[in-house]
């Protein structure tokens, strides 16, 4: 095989498809990037047999072939070459030659039959959303998924299509967020969850162009996104998710408007009194026109007041700030609307057109100690 493009080109395709060559693997094979120029394209592809990314990249082929690379050794050559042509090639012992401009490494790279393909996906109906809105979606969401295995459905987020809707749902057993979008055309209904893992790889990869598209294809077992020259194609966490209607109750007994840069400001100061595993919750005491903010810790107590309009009735409640911070940073809106019932009842942060719900569960603190 010989191949030559630009580092630039080179270096991008690399970047994106490093995201599936997985940190700790028994299959060698895995660790590396797959460089196939058997047909007319240059496809770099990396599998770590649950997320799949196959990438194209412009160039020339001089003569066609495979090769797998050592991913991390490949990235690092590519990435401290100089900016500019690079000619890759390799003989029948797949010793590999890496040239640009005087630069010149020779590294042993493995046949390209023992690599693991990503799984063909029949692709039947394309579900087109703008990348922006997708990359969006994911930021909106991704925060309140569970980083441990205890439950895996957890660590995904429920993707469902009703006719011309997308909902998207996270949770980690202390929180929930729910976003609702709405999409161009109608399509059967769906159900899938995502692994959180290939929603953060693709929202890192994804340019997030207003005007460019995505496509995005389900099957029974797998998601595939398709935007510009690249491919990902992830296994889906298989279960039914948990029934979160049940929990998405409309009644309340506090409701107050407030504006969310001021309290995500204040509630921010007050972490500057909480270290890192402090569980130290952030207290609301909620009256006719103010908010008042408190928090005590081993470092210090500080305590602030903020303009609210509310109605029903006063409160004191206790949360933990950085679930707060965490909805609060991802909510465009200039105004929130949080709505209460009791101090051991969750709170909901939701708009009035339904884009978004984000629901918090309050923390038992003790009213004489604050």
């Amino acid at each position: 095989m010989k191949l030559i493009c630009s580092k630039s080109n080179l270096l991008h395709g690399v970047n994106i498809v490093s995201k599936a060559v997985p940190t700790r693997t028994t299959m060698a094979i895995l660790e590396c990037i797959l460089i196939d120029a058997s047909a007319n394209e240059i496809k770099l592809t990396a599998n770590d047999m649950e997320l799949g990314i196959e990438t194209k990249i412009e160039g020339e082929i001089a003569e066609r072939g495979v090769i797998a690379l050592d991913a991390k050794i490949f990235s690092e050559i590519v990435r401290k070459l100089p900016d500019s042509d690079v000619i890759i090639e390799t003989d029948a012992s797949f010793k590999t030659t890496i040239t640009c401009e005087k630069a010149k490494f020779n590294i042993v790279g493995k046949s390209g039959d023992d690599f693991s393909y990503i799984p063909y996906i029949e692709r039947n109906e394309a579900i087109v959303m703008s990348q922006f809105t997708l990359k969006e979606v994911i930021r909106q969401t991704i925060f309140s998924i569970a980083d441990n295995d205890n439950n895996k459905l957890m660590t995904g987020e429920l993707f469902e299509i009703n006719e011309n809707s997308l909902k998207v749902v996270s949770l980690d057993g202390h929180r929930i967020s729910i976003r609702n979008i709405e999409l161009k055309n109608s399509y059967d209904h769906k159900k899938v969850v995502v692994p959180g893992k290939t929603l953060q790889e693709v929202s890192k990869i994804l340019p997030g162009n207003a005007d460019d598209e995505v496509s995005i294809f389900l099957t029974g077992n797998h998601i595939v996104f398709e935007f510009e020259n690249t491919t990902v194609v992830s296994r889906l966490i298989e279960g039914e998710y948990f029934k979160i209607e049940q929990m998405l109750s409309s009644d309340y007994e506090t409701k107050l408007k407030i504006n969310k840069r001021e309290l995500l400001d204040c509630i921010d100061r007050a972490t500057l009194l909480v270290k890192e595993g402090d569980k130290k919750p952030i207290i609301m005491n909620i009256t006719d026109e103010t908010m008042e903010l408190k928090i005590n810790s081993f470092i210090g107590s500080m305590d602030e007041e903020i303009d609210i309009s509310k109605e029903g009735k006063d409160i004191l409640i206790g949360f933990n700030p950085k679930f707060f911070i965490d909805a609060l940073r991802v909510i465009d809106e200039e105004e929130v609307t949080l709505y209460m019932v009791n101090p051991k009842a969750p709170c909901f942060i939701k708009d009035d057109e339904g884009k978004f719900v984000y629901l918090i569960l309050p923390v038992n603190f003790n009213a004489a100690a604050n």
